[in-house]
């Protein structure tokens, strides 16, 4: 079998853990005897190893539209993707991300080709325009996709104040098809456009999701809750979660293993590994932090920077963080050293302000037998027991993350009782597993998928 995946980007780019969970899967899979490679969007077309597998870089277009943008998608990427569907003639297409390089268009040529289509959707922004699935940046939503309710959203995301938003995002679509048509776009325009992207995206994205998948991989419940609200029928999707970075042979039991107490007293040891993504809430904890001068810690920030806006953020953030002397900012941690690395700490953690449809780093604490202080929401909540395996924190709230992060310090028998709590261990042979038997359906047709779309549940 003949696999081919695409992600959104790739190493050796700075890459997060959907990447790590795509780079485990393909050796995995590979280790099984599958011809696999991996396909991503990249400032030019080449082809090079990772890891002994082979890796297709596709040219994304220099400028595009917005339409293409929001959903329509880019052709000069499809173009590039095509010659690579020509080339390595896959029996089965495996996307991992919705965007303007990675888009319909592709999915609908893979079909054309007669090549089974399957997704996995890893993060809110497939069906949310907001990117987080929090309605108003506040509420957990519902994510189904409606364009006015979501265009006022996503306006506000980008810092509109809430009246300005309900009114751009109550317009009617074809007013800004209006202004498309007449090639009026930036600031105010743009907004004025608001609902018709929107509508744009919505249509793009229910096709693909409907009409170009043959199967949808959920990594966590919320997602497959928000699947079926948007009409994808529930026998079409598999609930599979992310599991640690290597296959369950080299798992060993970690899960139930604890670090012994220090000879003597020591600061607590926490750990954040991410993106510098707002999202990803480090400047929250940066904030707690400092209205605990007196709380005796250590905060070691691991961090992965995407982009140059990411670049600056960093620096923004060090600024901040350079008068506290518990805080340090390290280099990124290779997914294959993570949780021996996190063997050293006390606890993660995980303060995301959006639905995580995992996180991988999770299980990783988990298999380091170290507990999880997150934030109540998504994936997270799915996956830590609050008071057993970890804390779960209000998103957001500054005050709630201090509250948190003293109560782990200073509450007697709390960390100890955290840390020795046996916790689940899950690994990507778990997931091959699970991902082998739809590929084996969608090939041999006559086979059932009984039993599988309800997933192995951890």
């Amino acid at each position: 079998m003949k696999l081919l995946h695409v992600p959104f980007c790739y190493y050796p780019d700075p890459v997060g853990g959907t990447e790590v969970y795509v780079a485990s899967l393909a050796c995995e899979q590979r280790a099984r005897g599958y011809e696999v490679a991996v396909a991503a969007p990249g400032g030019r077309n080449e082809t090079y190893l990772h890891q002994g597998l082979p890796v297709h870089r596709f040219a994304v277009g220099s400028r595009i539209s917005l339409r293409e943008l929001y959903g329509e998608g880019d052709a000069v990427a499809l173009a590039n993707f095509e010659k690579i569907l020509d080339r390595f003639e896959p029996d089965v297409l495996h996307l991992h991300a919705f965007t303007s390089a990675v888009s319909a268009p592709l999915a609908e040529s893979a079909r054309a080709r007669k090549i089974p289509v399957v997704f996995t959707y890893h993060t809110p922004a497939v069906t949310c325009c907001r990117g987080t699935m929090l309605e108003w940046g506040a509420r957990v939503c519902d994510g189904e996709m409606r364009v006015n309710r979501c265009a006022r959203c996503m306006l506000h995301g980008t810092g509109l104040p809430k009246p300005a938003s309900w009114l751009l995002g109550s317009l009617p679509e074809n007013l800004g098809e209006a202004a498309g048509t007449a090639g009026l776009k930036g600031g105010i325009w743009t907004a004025l456009r608001s609902t018709e992207l929107v509508g744009v995206r919505h249509a793009a994205v229910k096709h693909f999701l409907s009409g170009q998948c043959d199967h949808i991989f959920a990594v966590c419940e919320w997602v497959r809750a928000v699947l079926i609200a948007n009409g994808v029928p529930s026998g079409k999707i598999t609930l599979s979660r992310q599991g640690l970075p290597y296959p369950r042979s080299s798992a060993g039991t970690p899960a139930t293993e604890s670090r012994p107490a220090p000879a003597a007293p020591a600061p607590v040891r926490l750990a954040f590994l991410g993106r510098l993504d707002p999202v990803k809430g480090i400047k929250v904890l940066i904030d707690a932090l400092a209205t605990l001068p007196d709380v005796e810690l250590e905060l070691d920030v691991f961090a992965v920077v995407q982009g140059e806006q990411a670049r600056r953020r960093q620096e923004t953030l060090l600024a901040q963080a350079r008068a506290d002397r518990r805080i340090r900012f390290l280099a990124p941690v290779d997914a294959t050293e993570v949780v021996e690395r996190l063997r050293a700490y006390d606890a993660l953690l995980v303060p995301s302000q959006w639905l995580e449809s995992g996180p991988l780093v999770v299980y990783e604490a988990f298999a380091a037998g170290i507990p999880v202080v997150g934030s109540a929401l998504g994936g997270i909540a799915e996956l830590v027991k609050n008071g057993e395996t970890g804390l779960l924190i209000e998103p957001g709230s500054v005050s709630a993350w201090a509250e948190g992060i003293r109560r782990l310090v200073e509450e007697p028998g709390l960390l100890g009782k955290l840390r020795t709590t046996p916790k689940p261990v899950r690994t990507v042979t778990d997931a091959a597993d699970e991902v082998s038997e739809v590929y084996d359906v969608l090939l041999h047709p006559a086979a059932s998928l009984a039993g599988v779309s309800e997933g192995k549940r951890l």
